[in-house]
């Protein structure tokens, strides 16, 4: 008995052995865990909308009067699905792909300086990092170069610490609004959460890939749900028992809706006021905003200005913000008037 399950434990591990050599992505356990995830959201997908055809046969005789409307339908479960992948596969904004890029331009600046004594911003344009704020705003794009050290200190306020702002697991310094995940063991700029379903987490250069893709998901439950609940209320004798699979499906996908629907509200929330859910829930535990009131969001910079740093900025921005001055921030925390009103200060 020994030497058979010795001999089945042997096949087996040459047999994983093998696949994971055909299949290297998924010899990392944390890989294997997302895929697996990833596998399960697509097979619930197929699984809700493959049983309304197969038992709605209503349905399928309107798709053979009215093609476009299953069409828009199923259009909508392949952008739910591809915006899904997208968001998943894309990087979050890493601090230590910016630290890097900008002390690599820093070398290749120094280096043509020494040399021909011009600006190396044509060696390496496509690196833009952007230092917003009034104080300090400026763009890093090799013509004005100083280390990652340096332009992280001069986002915080003087005498602020070298080590308040280094990350402890990674030894890199955090500019304002970076924060380490445990789970992707990187420091993630304007770190949100880490999303379970997602398998990464989501920061500043997928927080809007993130929005869309819970809108197109919101959508498309709320759109099968009107679907299901189109079958039940047809007067068609049928098995009680696809009822009751009906049913059961219907009251999953509800919660699924209203669960959507609390996220989707909350990060349009977030949006409007430049914030993050990190920095939301954990607001009196992170230094710089402690003593900053509830009401006054110091990162905001009027709701169409955020809009459209949030829609319209390109991806190969690095978009750094520095703390605000106390100006600044009185100047957030000045009730509203009717004037402020009629001149938009809150846009």
């Amino acid at each position: 008995m020994t030497t058979v399950m010795g001999i089945c434990r042997s096949f087996r591990d040459r047999a994983f052995a093998r696949f994971f050599h055909c299949f290297p992505c998924l010899s990392d356990p944390a890989r294997r865990s997302s895929w697996g995830l990833k596998v399960t959201l697509v097979m619930l997908h197929l699984i809700f909308v493959g049983i309304l055809f197969v038992f709605d046969g209503d349905l399928i005789e309107k798709t053979k009067k009215e093609p476009w409307y299953t069409a828009l339908y199923l259009l909508l479960l392949l952008a739910t699905l591809v915006q899904y992948f997208i968001t998943s596969s894309s990087s979050p904004g890493y601090v230590v792909d910016v630290m890097r890029a900008v002390n690599e331009t820093n070398v290749i600046y120094q280096k043509s300086s020494m040399a021909s004594k011009q600006p190396a911003s044509s060696q390496n344009g496509s690196l833009n990092v952007v230092i917003e704020g009034s104080q300090s705003g400026r763009n890093f794009q090799g013509s004005n170069p100083s280390s990652w050290t340096k332009l992280v200190m001069d986002m915080y306020p003087p005498g602020t610490s070298i080590r308040s702002c280094t990350c402890s697991y990674c030894n890199v310094e955090q500019p304002p609004r970076a924060k380490h995940c445990h789970d992707c063991d990187k420091c993630v700029l304007q770190f949100d959460h880490h999303c379970v379903w997602l398998g990464s987490c989501v920061g500043q250069y997928n927080h809007c890939k993130f929005w869309w893709y819970i809108c197109e998901e919101t959508a498309l439950c709320l759109w099968t749900g009107i679907l299901y609940i189109m079958y039940l209320k047809a007067n068609i004798s049928r098995p009680w028992w696809k009822d009751a699979i009906m049913i059961l499906l219907l009251i999953a996908l509800s919660i699924s809706i209203i669960f959507l629907l609390l996220l989707l509200l909350f990060h349009i929330y977030l949006v409007l006021t430049n914030q993050t859910t990190y920095e939301l829930v954990r607001r009196r535990r992170i230094p710089y905003l402690r003593r900053i009131p509830e009401r006054v969001y110091p990162f905001s910079k009027g709701i169409c200005r955020n809009l459209y740093n949030f829609c319209c900025v390109r991806s190969s921005i690095y978009s750094l913000e520095p703390l605000p001055s106390s100006q600044e921030l009185e100047e957030k925390a000045r009730p509203y008037t009717c004037l402020d009103i009629l001149t938009c200060r809150c846009c």
